[in-house]
């Protein structure tokens, strides 16, 4: 049996190991994004960590795809906004036509240096830190 061949075989059992560099938080915190520089569209977060987030989006996005994105939360009475660059790593394959909500993996390209730090705090404080 080969490699390709053994990672074919379905896995039984009650432990599931996270493999993901970094934890994962759920969340529910809208977005813009544009694949242009014309045209904005709007979305949501449910869950991000501080190498990737995924997103539902209104459209399906394409593997490998880069797009500029803002994400918008508050914390206490200040609204924050946290502008990155990010590629598309994974997607859900659409079983229906018309659901909307596509869910995507994107993973960060390019964040500064001060929204990295915002996106740090961010996520210390849902993971109790």
């Amino acid at each position: 049996m080969n490699k390709e061949e053994k990672e074919l075989i379905p896995r039984y059992g009650t432990v599931n190991f996270e493999k993901r560099k970094y934890p994962r938080f759920n969340i529910d915190l809208p977005i813009e994004y544009s694949r242009s520089d014309s045209i904005i569209n709007v979305g949501k977060v449910a869950n991000a960590s501080e190498g990737g987030l995924l997103l539902y989006l209104p459209e399906p996005m394409e593997m490998g795809q880069y797009f500029k994105m803002k994400l918008f939360f508050s914390e206490g009475s200040e609204m924050n906004i946290i502008e990155m660059l990010v590629q598309v790593v994974w997607k859900e394959i659409q079983l229906r036509e018309g659901r909307g909500d596509y869910r995507t993996g994107v993973k960060f390209v390019y964040i500064s240096p001060q929204d990295l730090e915002k996106l740090k705090y961010f996520i210390s404080k849902l993971s109790g830190r």
